[in-house]
């Protein structure tokens, strides 16, 4: 059984695995002991915080294995972006130049810098081990956020964002950064990237072009990958897609990645999810679903199959499921159906 849980101090050693396997442009998870050990940390203290309005809380989960107890998976929400550190993004927009003497009329595409998703939560870190990318982990691990949002709703904001990995070869080279660097920078993607990871984005502010860039300046190959995902993204994307979110012009200042947005109540998974009674017997059934208690520091969450009748408010459990979601006959637990 794969559950997905809050994380621990004990986790550690799996997160820094994880770390090293994601590669390039994993911003969210640098390869580096000192600060995903203060990621741990920082996701323990706002599990346990008392939170009436989103703040600089993280949290940072982990899908384990049940039966080996082994963590392969990870993501997380950042409460709200912005608050402390400057949260940039390019936006994609169009500029009109015109002459009617001339008969000229021309609609060009660019980019201008803007911290328009300040305060917004941000869905992030999500990432699951190879020999482990199938059956439903992945929703699993990106879905069960939407539960917990839906559940703590005081502790996030109306609008949640998903920065998507942009375009970058095997060796950590963005198409859109190779330009970038070329112009105003003299430091490679991996730096830029690693340096933004670990919270050193004082050089963004003091480096990057503060005008409006024309699109149709930048090479082919930086144009090219713009609002475009990894081919290991694109699974994530999707499943966000069909969940609501949807692309609106703005892009990752280094990988020109899309950034993706969603109203709260506009998710599929909280609007189709609904709060029922547990009751402890022989649970069969051929309707699969995502469970969620409805705890914060004891957050459970799992994709099983039961049987769900649509006009019920309770539902059966087995012992052994209901032991590993924390929950004893008499709970609530929020069910969808995947």
């Amino acid at each position: 059984m794969m559950i997905l849980r809050p994380i621990q101090q004990s986790d550690y050693p799996a997160l820094l695995k994880i770390a090293h396997e994601s590669g390039h442009g994993f911003t969210s998870l640098p390869n580096n002991e000192e600060l995903l050990q203060k990621k741990i940390n920082h996701s323990l203290s706002s599990f346990a915080k008392v939170a009436q309005q989103p703040g600089d809380e993280g949290y940072l989960f982990v899908l384990e294995d049940s039966e080996t107890g082994e963590v392969v998976g990870t993501s997380a929400i950042e409460a709200a972006v912005g608050l402390d550190d400057a949260f940039y993004h390019y936006h994609l927009s169009k500029a009109i130049h015109s002459s009617r003497t001339l008969n000229v009329y021309k609609a060009v595409d660019i980019l201008t810098l803007c911290n328009d998703y300040t305060g917004a939560t941000e869905l992030c870190t999500l990432f699951l081990r190879d020999g482990y990318r199938k059956n439903n982990n992945g929703k699993l691990l990106s879905k069960a956020r939407f539960m917990f949002i839906n559940q703590h709703k005081e502790r996030f904001a109306e609008t949640v964002i998903a920065e998507m990995r942009g375009v970058s070869n095997e060796n950590g080279e963005s198409p859109f950064w190779q330009w970038l660097e070329e112009h105003f920078f003299s430091m490679d993607f991996p730096t830029a990237d690693y340096l933004t990871g670990i919270g050193q984005k004082v050089f963004i502010a003091e480096l990057m072009p503060k005008y409006p860039i024309y699109v149709n300046l930048l090479s082919k190959d930086a144009q090219a990958v713009i609002g475009h995902v990894h081919d290991n993204t694109r699974p994530a994307i999707e499943l966000l897609k069909s969940e609501g979110f949807t692309f609106n012009g703005y892009v990752d200042i280094f990988d020109a990645g899309p950034t993706v947005e969603a109203k709260v109540d506009n998710i599929a998974t909280i609007r189709n999810s609904r709060k029922v009674q547990v009751e402890i017997g022989q649970s069969q059934g051929d309707t699969t679903v995502m469970l969620a208690n409805d705890k914060l520091t004891d957050f459970r969450a799992t994709v099983t199959q039961i049987n769900l009748p649509c006009d019920v408010d309770t539902i059966t459990l087995s012992s052994e499921l209901a032991k590993a979601l924390h929950l004893e006959a008499g709970d609530t637990v929020s069910v969808a159906k995947l």
